[in-house]
């Protein structure tokens, strides 16, 4: 069996390098051939898409797609941040309105942030201020991370809705009700739902942050395609977060954010202090303490003292002040425009299909419109999953011992058998090999010669050569003056050589398609015969030497 297997692996091998030298040979030849299939395919998917620019249905208090290329109702800001330096302290950062750079929709647009290291704001009224009472809140929004992402954010900013709102002063600090949407910094990975709760004894506003979600967040960053980020806020005072119309974060406003709407009822006392006696130590050995009878050296040495109590007044607590009671914290302070306002350390940051509404069919309904396209070319566009683990094992052939062991193939005590180890040494050598480029293939000529075609013209002038070099005299002197290399160059030349089979069949197909190519008439070609001085000798020998010589 041993020697069986041993057999089997070296005849897999002999296969697959006989199958390495045959793709090679028709490597190039089917390059150009492949392409041009592949761009039948993308042409006729891109044939098949019947996009139009989605319209909303039902009533909606925003809606952009940016596919009209102008940026009509959108305000740059001219704002500066504060308690910065005057250079970078501008929001001088640059817009455009541009098609995706990867699986295009066609006559699809999008928002793009153009630059790096630059604050960027822009901003937009909606049509009407939304007021939260009694109708659910959705936002959703399109994102696309083109160049990947350093350090950056993709979120979206509400703004309250004051009589102090100028969109050309909007900056990081203006007010806002809502920041939803995507945010990278280092290796965290963040997708923010903050609101701003207004405080009903005080008034001052506090930012609440949903808890994070459950799921890992990265490839939404990474992979490069259009993703669909969705924020509904319920009257019933819960939320849900939604990447690709799939949940991934839902809760309570009330018990799922952080700081708790609802202060605590009872505070410390700004006005206690510390008695004057008070010992700065966290702890304090009794000094009357003693070992007990039945004392283990094994335990602790310390334990808390259960029985011991604070005393009295410390510390001391009152009644809060600014206490209340919120059991419905869903009814926020209404908004009345959208705004980026972001720093990013990448490029290329697409935005599309901006729509804010008061129910979920309607955005669902533009999401069908819109981001159904994209997310169709581009799974269209990615390889599948064999193509994908051979993609990967190319260069580490390694892998293909993980695909086999998870595969179930082989037993792991196998991969420590003779047979298999001397067929991954094997495997490797050839790897290197086509690395290194030390397999070469000595029909490269047939990829020249038999493609070039001898004309007319070409044969004339070889003739003429031919026979210049032949009826010139040589001075016996000058051929003593010759170097050894000359002369043994020229007689190799002269010097008649055997031709293998292939290399007569080569000459005989040339000669063949001179002949079926040849455009001038029979006396043409005569004439161009007698030119060359001695018929199809010349020429027959001019064909031989360059076949011989490449």
């Amino acid at each position: 069996m041993r020697f069986q297997a041993f057999w089997l692996c070296l005849g897999l091998l002999f296969i697959s390098i006989n199958a390495e030298f045959m793709d090679d040979d028709v490597e190039m030849e089917d390059l150009e051939e492949n392409s041009e299939k592949t761009d039948v395919n993308e042409g006729e998917l891109s044939s098949e898409i019947k996009y139009k620019t989605p319209q909303p249905i039902g009533e909606v208090y925003f809606a952009e797609t940016f596919d009209s290329g102008r940026l009509a109702g959108w305000v740059l800001s001219k704002a500066k941040k504060d308690d910065m330096d005057e250079e970078i302290s501008i929001y001088d950062g640059r817009w455009e309105i541009e098609e995706l750079k990867e699986n295009q929709v066609p006559g699809d647009r999008g928002l793009v942030l153009k630059s790096r290291a630059k604050h960027h704001a822009i901003s937009a009224v909606l049509a009407k201020p939304f007021i939260f009472a009694d109708k659910p809140l959705i936002v959703q929004y399109e994102v696309n991370f083109q160049d990947g992402i350093d350090c950056g954010g993709a979120y979206i900013k509400l703004l309250a809705d004051t009589d102090d709102l100028i969109l050309e002063n909007f900056y990081d600090r203006t007010s806002y009700i809502i920041m939803f949407g995507p945010d990278k910094c280092g290796e965290d990975y963040k997708l923010h739902f903050i609101f701003r709760h207004k405080h009903p004894k005080t008034g001052v506003f506090e930012e609440k942050h949903a808890k994070p979600p459950d799921v890992d967040l990265k490839k939404f960053f990474t992979d490069r395609k259009t993703h669909l980020y969705t924020l509904v806020m319920n009257p019933d005072d819960t939320f849900e977060v939604l990447v690709d119309q799939t949940v991934v974060n839902k809760g309570s406003l009330l018990e799922d954010v952080v700081p708790p709407i609802n202060p605590p009822k009872e505070i410390e006392d700004p006005s206690d202090k510390k008695p004057e006696e008070w010992d700065e130590r966290a702890k304090i050995p009794d000094p009357s303490a003693v070992k007990p009878e039945d004392w283990d050296e094994s335990e602790p040495a310390q334990i808390e003292d259960s029985s011991a109590v604070k005393p009295a007044g410390c510390p001391r607590k009152i009644p809060n002040p600014d206490y209340f009671e919120d059991d419905h914290p869903f009814l926020l302070t209404s908004f009345s425009a959208l705004g980026l306002e972001l720093w990013s350390m990448t490029s290329d940051i697409y935005f599309d299909n901006f729509i804010i509404c008061s129910e979920k069919e309607v955005a669902d309904h533009w999401a069908a419109d819109g981001w159904r396209w994209k997310i169709m070319i581009a799974n269209a566009n990615e390889p599948g999953v064999l193509k994908q683990l051979m993609a990967a094992a190319e260069g580490h052939p390694w892998l293909w011992l993980i695909y086999l062991i998870t595969a179930g193939k082989i037993d792991f005590l196998q991969l420590f058998s003779p047979n298999f180890l001397f067929f991954t040494f094997i495997m490797y050598v050839i790897n290197y090999c086509k690395k290194k480029k030390l397999f070469q293939n000595n029909t490269e000529y047939k990829k020249t010669d038999i493609c070039i075609p001898q004309t007319k013209g070409i044969l004339e002038q070889e003739g003429k050569e031919e026979k210049a070099a032949l009826e010139k005299p040589m001075d016996l002197e000058e051929e003593k003056k010759q170097s050894d290399g000359e002369m043994l160059e020229k007689e190799e030349e002269s010097e008649p050589e055997e031709k293998s089979e292939e290399e007569i069949e080569i000459i005989e197909g040339q000669e063949e398609r001179n002949k079926s190519n040849k455009s001038g008439s029979e006396d043409e070609m005569k004439e161009a015969d007698e030119s060359t001085g001695s018929g199809d000798g010349p020429m027959k020998s001019v064909r031989k030497r360059r076949v011989r010589k490449d």
